[in-house]
């Protein structure tokens, strides 16, 4: 089969015909990938930013079609559409009995040890378990979502990350309420889709933050009601909210210097939520002072605080419903071919989200 192989980080992806799977074992299902988004999260993994063990085929927001279930198996049969999930629940460990099956840990560990793919002997990672830059992938039957059959592929790929996290983040993780001032900062995919889970939840305010103009526009089409620079947020924080802040600041990119942008746009009393995903590296600095007598919140948002066997129906439902817009987010269409090149593209800010259509 053929699929996207990144041999080592900062590497050159090759498009190879000779791709083979591993598996399904038990409890794992074999998938025919029907569509797969392009994350800034693959960009980060390709260039050492997130971990991953490599060689490795990127990709892990995906939907796709069951061709075969491994061993102890129930539920999920061939012919079933379903979403992959990056990160499924285990449902059997701590994190999973006290309700927070976004921070389980046991299907990731496994990602980082087991290939799922070879080429000819050599063992080949899927990012984050998945590696939906190819044609076919297995994954644990936890992290295969079971939708119905009317759903296009692309539109449940985009709920598989980035639409997830994003509106995740404002409904699971802030629990925006109605009438409250949001600001957003970085507007890519996900930022966007904070823009639309902050929309969904009745917010008066939403200001879109980005150094990218072209972004301003776009933004403003899934619900901001103003955009700006960076450069620009204590003006328009002022316009806004009467210079107090923002009541919730979402940072969605996953540097320091926008965490700090995120935290200043917050009024005293306000919650930061991060969202972006950085560096195990890079640091970022607050002193005792402003930590204890700014009173504000900074709560860590993974994967939106999903549980995914809930709440990727929900969103279905929104997008069932016309509330959530998953179609207008799609920038191009593309091949597996493309790969690279979309891959380059994810820094230009020309695009929301590029998604891989495997036919």
């Amino acid at each position: 089969m053929r699929g996207a192989v990144l041999r080592s980080v900062d590497g050159l992806i090759e498009v190879r015909d000779d791709v083979e799977t591993v598996g399904p074992g038990p409890g794992e299902v074999l998938i025919r990938t029907g569509a797969a988004g392009v994350c800034h999260s693959d960009l980060s993994a390709m260039r050492g930013g997130l971990p991953q063990p490599m060689p490795a085929i990127l990709g892990h927001e995906a939907a796709g079609e069951v061709i075969a279930a491994g061993e102890g198996v129930t539920g999920l049969a061939p012919g079933d559409r379903v979403i992959a999930s990056w990160l499924p629940p285990c449902g059997a460990c701590s994190s999973c009995r006290r309700g927070q099956p976004h921070l389980c840990s046991v299907h990731m560990m496994t990602a980082f040890t087991r290939p799922r793919f070879r080429l000819g002997d050599t063992p080949v990672f899927g990012m984050a378990g998945c590696g939906a830059f190819a044609e076919r992938m297995v994954v644990p039957a936890d992290g295969a979502v079971k939708i119905a059959g009317d759903v296009p592929f692309e539109v449940a790929a985009l709920i598989g990350c980035g639409v997830m996290t994003g509106v995740g983040a404002v409904i699971n993780t802030a629990r925006v309420e109605p009438g409250a001032t949001v600001a957003v900062v970085g507007c890519g995919g996900v930022g966007i889709s904070v823009i639309q889970g902050a929309r969904l939840s009745g917010a008066a305010v939403i200001a879109a933050i980005d150094t990218h103009e072209a972004k301003h526009e776009v933004a403003r089409r899934f619900g901001a009601t103003h955009a700006a620079h960076p450069d620009a947020l204590p003006d328009l924080a002022a316009q806004a909210t009467g210079g107090e802040g923002f009541d919730y600041a979402f940072e969605v990119v996953g540097l320091p210097q926008t965490i700090r942008t995120a935290w200043s746009a917050a009024r005293r009393g306000g919650l930061v939520v991060i969202v972006g995903a950085g560096r195990a590296d890079a640091t970022v600095e607050f002193t005792p002072f402003e930590l204890l007598f700014d009173g504000k919140q900074m709560a860590a948002s993974l994967y939106g605080s999903a549980d995914v066997r809930r709440d990727y129906h929900r969103l279905l439902g929104l997008w069932r419903a016309g509330r959530l817009d998953l179609e207008g987010m799609i920038t191009r269409r593309i091949t597996l071919d493309d790969v690279p090149g979309a891959l380059e593209a994810l820094g230009s800010g020309e695009v929301v989200r590029q998604v891989v259509s495997y036919g």
